[in-house]
Protein backbone atom coordinates (compact mmCIF):
# COMPACT_ATOMS: atom_id res chain seq x y z
CA UNK A 1 0.00 0.00 0.00
CA UNK A 2 1.17 3.54 -0.64
CA UNK A 3 1.45 5.58 2.53
CA UNK A 4 -0.91 8.51 2.84
CA UNK A 5 0.83 11.78 2.15
CA UNK A 6 0.77 14.79 4.39
CA UNK A 7 -0.41 18.18 3.26
CA UNK A 8 2.87 19.94 3.97
CA UNK A 9 4.51 21.60 1.00
CA UNK A 10 8.19 22.02 0.33
CA UNK A 11 9.44 24.83 -1.92
CA UNK A 12 12.40 23.78 -4.04
CA UNK A 13 14.49 25.47 -6.68
CA UNK A 14 13.09 24.59 -10.09
CA UNK A 15 14.92 22.45 -12.58
CA UNK A 16 15.28 18.85 -13.69
CA UNK A 17 17.36 17.84 -10.67
CA UNK A 18 14.72 19.19 -8.29
CA UNK A 19 11.98 17.32 -10.09
CA UNK A 20 13.95 14.08 -9.91
CA UNK A 21 14.53 14.59 -6.20
CA UNK A 22 10.84 15.22 -5.58
CA UNK A 23 9.97 11.99 -7.37
CA UNK A 24 12.45 10.06 -5.26
CA UNK A 25 14.63 9.40 -8.30
CA UNK A 26 18.16 10.50 -9.10
CA UNK A 27 18.91 11.67 -12.62
CA UNK A 28 22.66 11.53 -13.28
CA UNK A 29 22.11 11.91 -17.02
CA UNK A 30 20.82 15.41 -16.35
CA UNK A 31 24.05 16.53 -14.72
CA UNK A 32 25.58 17.35 -18.08
CA UNK A 33 24.24 20.28 -20.01
CA UNK A 34 21.66 19.31 -22.61
CA UNK A 35 20.32 16.28 -20.75
CA UNK A 36 16.58 15.70 -20.77
CA UNK A 37 14.27 13.67 -18.56
CA UNK A 38 10.77 12.37 -19.06
CA UNK A 39 8.36 11.32 -16.36
CA UNK A 40 6.14 8.24 -16.62
CA UNK A 41 3.20 7.28 -14.42
CA UNK A 42 2.68 3.52 -14.26
CA UNK A 43 -1.01 2.62 -13.86
CA UNK A 44 -2.35 -0.85 -13.16
CA UNK A 45 -3.56 -3.39 -15.69
CA UNK A 46 -5.36 -6.67 -14.97
CA UNK A 47 -6.65 -5.21 -11.68
CA UNK A 48 -3.21 -5.96 -10.31
CA UNK A 49 -3.02 -3.06 -7.88
CA UNK A 50 0.44 -2.32 -9.24
CA UNK A 51 1.50 1.27 -9.81
CA UNK A 52 4.66 3.33 -9.84
CA UNK A 53 6.77 6.14 -11.21
CA UNK A 54 9.53 6.00 -13.80
CA UNK A 55 12.01 8.48 -15.24
CA UNK A 56 13.76 8.33 -18.58
CA UNK A 57 16.90 10.49 -18.58
CA UNK A 58 18.81 10.87 -21.82
CA UNK A 59 22.11 12.54 -22.68
CA UNK A 60 23.62 11.88 -26.06
CA UNK A 61 22.96 8.21 -26.73
CA UNK A 62 23.02 7.25 -23.04
CA UNK A 63 19.58 6.43 -21.64
CA UNK A 64 19.10 6.03 -17.90
CA UNK A 65 15.90 4.24 -16.89
CA UNK A 66 14.74 4.44 -13.29
CA UNK A 67 11.63 2.76 -11.96
CA UNK A 68 10.01 2.66 -8.52
CA UNK A 69 6.90 0.48 -8.44
CA UNK A 70 4.81 -1.37 -5.89
CA UNK A 71 1.97 -3.86 -5.80
CA UNK A 72 4.17 -6.33 -7.69
CA UNK A 73 4.15 -10.06 -6.88
CA UNK A 74 6.49 -10.35 -3.84
CA UNK A 75 9.72 -12.22 -4.46
CA UNK A 76 8.96 -12.74 -8.15
CA UNK A 77 10.82 -11.37 -11.20
CA UNK A 78 9.07 -8.79 -13.34
CA UNK A 79 9.74 -8.75 -17.06
CA UNK A 80 9.76 -5.09 -18.12
CA UNK A 81 10.28 -3.30 -21.39
CA UNK A 82 10.12 -0.10 -23.37
CA UNK A 83 7.38 -0.75 -25.93
CA UNK A 84 6.29 1.34 -28.89
CA UNK A 85 7.62 2.54 -32.20
CA UNK A 86 10.62 4.59 -33.32
CA UNK A 87 9.14 4.91 -36.81
CA UNK A 88 6.29 7.29 -36.12
CA UNK A 89 3.57 4.74 -35.39
CA UNK A 90 1.14 5.70 -32.64
CA UNK A 91 0.76 3.25 -29.77
CA UNK A 92 -0.82 3.64 -26.33
CA UNK A 93 -1.39 1.75 -23.11
CA UNK A 94 -4.23 -0.82 -23.27
CA UNK A 95 -7.22 -1.23 -21.01
CA UNK A 96 -9.59 -4.02 -19.94
CA UNK A 97 -11.56 -3.79 -23.21
CA UNK A 98 -8.55 -5.32 -25.01
CA UNK A 99 -9.30 -8.66 -23.32
CA UNK A 100 -10.79 -9.91 -26.59
CA UNK A 101 -11.41 -13.52 -25.52
CA UNK A 102 -13.17 -12.29 -22.36
CA UNK A 103 -11.35 -14.71 -20.07
CA UNK A 104 -10.74 -12.02 -17.48
CA UNK A 105 -7.00 -11.77 -18.17
CA UNK A 106 -5.45 -9.19 -20.48
CA UNK A 107 -2.66 -11.22 -22.05
CA UNK A 108 0.49 -9.75 -23.54
CA UNK A 109 -0.66 -10.75 -27.03
CA UNK A 110 -3.96 -8.94 -26.58
CA UNK A 111 -2.23 -5.87 -25.12
CA UNK A 112 0.46 -5.72 -27.82
CA UNK A 113 -2.16 -4.48 -30.28
CA UNK A 114 -2.18 -1.26 -28.26
CA UNK A 115 1.29 -0.90 -26.79
CA UNK A 116 3.30 -2.33 -29.66
CA UNK A 117 6.26 -4.68 -29.75
CA UNK A 118 9.24 -4.58 -27.42
CA UNK A 119 11.84 -1.99 -28.33
CA UNK A 120 14.16 -2.38 -25.33
CA UNK A 121 14.18 -5.12 -22.68
CA UNK A 122 14.87 -3.54 -19.29
CA UNK A 123 17.11 -6.27 -17.96
CA UNK A 124 19.43 -5.89 -14.97
CA UNK A 125 22.49 -7.19 -16.84
CA UNK A 126 23.56 -8.39 -20.26
CA UNK A 127 21.92 -7.25 -23.46
CA UNK A 128 18.72 -5.23 -23.67
CA UNK A 129 17.56 -6.48 -27.06
CA UNK A 130 13.92 -7.26 -27.77
CA UNK A 131 14.87 -10.94 -27.93
CA UNK A 132 15.65 -10.78 -24.19
CA UNK A 133 12.06 -9.86 -23.40
CA UNK A 134 11.46 -13.14 -21.54
CA UNK A 135 14.89 -13.38 -19.91
CA UNK A 136 13.30 -13.54 -16.45
CA UNK A 137 16.63 -14.54 -14.88
CA UNK A 138 17.91 -11.07 -15.78
CA UNK A 139 14.84 -9.10 -14.77
CA UNK A 140 14.43 -7.24 -11.45
CA UNK A 141 12.77 -9.06 -8.55
CA UNK A 142 10.23 -7.46 -6.24
CA UNK A 143 11.02 -7.51 -2.52
CA UNK A 144 8.81 -9.22 0.05
CA UNK A 145 6.59 -6.12 0.23
CA UNK A 146 6.04 -6.21 -3.53
CA UNK A 147 8.20 -3.14 -4.16
CA UNK A 148 10.57 -3.00 -7.10
CA UNK A 149 13.45 -0.58 -7.69
CA UNK A 150 15.37 -0.49 -10.93
CA UNK A 151 18.07 1.67 -12.45
CA UNK A 152 20.22 1.10 -15.48
CA UNK A 153 22.07 3.22 -18.04
CA UNK A 154 22.22 1.75 -21.53
CA UNK A 155 23.47 2.83 -24.93
CA UNK A 156 20.68 3.35 -27.46
CA UNK A 157 20.44 4.13 -31.15
CA UNK A 158 19.60 7.51 -32.61
CA UNK A 159 16.10 6.26 -33.43
CA UNK A 160 15.39 5.86 -29.71
CA UNK A 161 16.87 9.28 -28.96
CA UNK A 162 14.66 10.88 -31.61
CA UNK A 163 11.49 9.03 -30.61
CA UNK A 164 11.86 8.67 -26.85
CA UNK A 165 8.48 10.36 -26.32
CA UNK A 166 6.81 7.69 -28.45
CA UNK A 167 7.92 4.85 -26.18
CA UNK A 168 6.36 3.66 -22.93
CA UNK A 169 7.12 1.29 -20.07
CA UNK A 170 5.28 -1.97 -19.42
CA UNK A 171 5.93 -4.22 -16.43
CA UNK A 172 4.66 -7.80 -16.38
CA UNK A 173 3.62 -10.27 -13.71
CA UNK A 174 0.28 -10.77 -11.93
CA UNK A 175 -0.99 -13.06 -9.17
CA UNK A 176 -4.46 -13.95 -10.39
CA UNK A 177 -5.20 -16.56 -7.74
CA UNK A 178 -3.49 -14.70 -4.90
CA UNK A 179 -1.13 -17.47 -3.83
CA UNK A 180 2.02 -15.32 -3.95
CA UNK A 181 3.69 -16.95 -6.96
CA UNK A 182 3.37 -17.38 -10.71
CA UNK A 183 1.61 -20.64 -11.55
CA UNK A 184 -0.61 -22.16 -14.24
CA UNK A 185 -3.49 -22.53 -11.78
CA UNK A 186 -3.91 -18.78 -11.79
CA UNK A 187 -4.43 -18.15 -15.51
CA UNK A 188 -3.06 -21.12 -17.43
CA UNK A 189 0.07 -21.24 -19.59
CA UNK A 190 1.56 -18.23 -21.30
CA UNK A 191 0.76 -17.86 -24.98
CA UNK A 192 4.32 -16.57 -25.44
CA UNK A 193 6.07 -19.57 -23.92
CA UNK A 194 4.15 -22.63 -22.66
CA UNK A 195 6.96 -23.22 -20.16
CA UNK A 196 5.89 -20.04 -18.37
CA UNK A 197 2.62 -19.34 -16.55
CA UNK A 198 0.32 -16.71 -18.03
CA UNK A 199 0.67 -14.88 -14.73
CA UNK A 200 4.38 -14.30 -15.45
CA UNK A 201 3.89 -12.63 -18.84
CA UNK A 202 0.58 -10.77 -18.49
CA UNK A 203 1.07 -6.99 -18.08
CA UNK A 204 0.69 -5.63 -14.57
CA UNK A 205 1.06 -1.92 -15.38
CA UNK A 206 1.81 0.50 -18.21
CA UNK A 207 2.80 4.14 -18.47
CA UNK A 208 3.28 6.60 -21.31
CA UNK A 209 5.74 9.49 -21.47
CA UNK A 210 4.07 12.64 -20.23
CA UNK A 211 3.92 15.52 -22.70
CA UNK A 212 6.78 17.90 -21.91
CA UNK A 213 10.32 17.19 -20.88
CA UNK A 214 10.89 17.64 -17.16
CA UNK A 215 13.51 20.20 -18.07
CA UNK A 216 10.91 22.47 -19.67
CA UNK A 217 7.87 24.22 -18.22
CA UNK A 218 4.74 22.08 -18.65
CA UNK A 219 1.67 24.01 -19.76
CA UNK A 220 -0.54 24.27 -16.69
CA UNK A 221 2.03 22.49 -14.53
CA UNK A 222 2.02 18.92 -13.27
CA UNK A 223 -0.07 17.88 -10.29
CA UNK A 224 0.32 14.45 -8.78
CA UNK A 225 -2.12 12.64 -6.60
CA UNK A 226 -3.57 9.23 -5.88
CA UNK A 227 -2.95 7.52 -9.20
CA UNK A 228 -4.77 7.05 -12.48
CA UNK A 229 -7.36 4.25 -12.69
CA UNK A 230 -6.96 1.27 -15.00
CA UNK A 231 -7.46 2.38 -18.58
CA UNK A 232 -6.03 5.87 -18.06
CA UNK A 233 -2.26 5.39 -17.73
CA UNK A 234 0.05 8.24 -18.58
CA UNK A 235 -2.17 10.87 -17.04
CA UNK A 236 -1.00 13.75 -14.87
CA UNK A 237 -0.78 11.72 -11.67
CA UNK A 238 2.24 10.12 -10.06
CA UNK A 239 1.02 7.76 -7.33
CA UNK A 240 4.41 6.48 -6.22
CA UNK A 241 6.16 9.86 -6.26
CA UNK A 242 5.84 13.07 -4.32
CA UNK A 243 3.14 15.51 -5.37
CA UNK A 244 4.32 18.24 -7.70
CA UNK A 245 3.00 21.50 -9.01
CA UNK A 246 5.14 23.43 -11.46
CA UNK A 247 4.46 27.05 -12.37
CA UNK A 248 6.35 29.86 -14.07
CA UNK A 249 7.22 33.06 -12.21
CA UNK A 250 8.87 36.24 -13.39
CA UNK A 251 12.15 35.29 -11.73
CA UNK A 252 12.02 31.61 -12.69
CA UNK A 253 10.14 28.45 -11.91
CA UNK A 254 9.00 27.37 -8.46
CA UNK A 255 8.44 23.71 -7.71
CA UNK A 256 6.04 22.72 -4.96
CA UNK A 257 6.38 19.13 -3.80
CA UNK A 258 4.61 17.19 -1.11
CA UNK A 259 6.95 15.64 1.41
CA UNK A 260 6.56 11.91 1.76
CA UNK A 261 5.37 10.68 5.12
CA UNK A 262 7.69 7.67 5.04
CA UNK A 263 11.30 7.23 3.88
CA UNK A 264 11.92 6.01 0.36
CA UNK A 265 12.94 2.34 -0.05
CA UNK A 266 16.56 1.50 -0.48
CA UNK A 267 17.28 1.04 -4.18
CA UNK A 268 19.79 -1.34 -5.75
CA UNK A 269 21.38 0.31 -8.75
CA UNK A 270 22.44 -1.74 -11.74
CA UNK A 271 24.21 -0.18 -14.64
CA UNK A 272 25.24 -1.67 -17.93
CA UNK A 273 25.32 -1.21 -21.67
CA UNK A 274 23.14 -2.70 -24.36
CA UNK A 275 24.82 -5.17 -26.60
Amino acid sequence: MIAKRTGRLVVLTAGPAAVCLALGLSCPALAAEGGKAYQIDLAQLNDSGSRGTAMLSIKGNQLTVQIESEGMVPGQPSAQHLHGSTKGHDFKCPDATDDTNRDGVLSNTEATVDYGDINISLTTSGDTKAASGLAVDRMPVADKQGKLSYKRTITVGQDVVDHIKDLHIVQHGIDRNGNGTYDVQGAGKSELDPKLPQEATAPTNCGMVMGASVGSIPVGGIETGGGAPQGTPGGATVPAGAALAVSAAAAGVVLLARRRSSPAPVRTETEGAAA
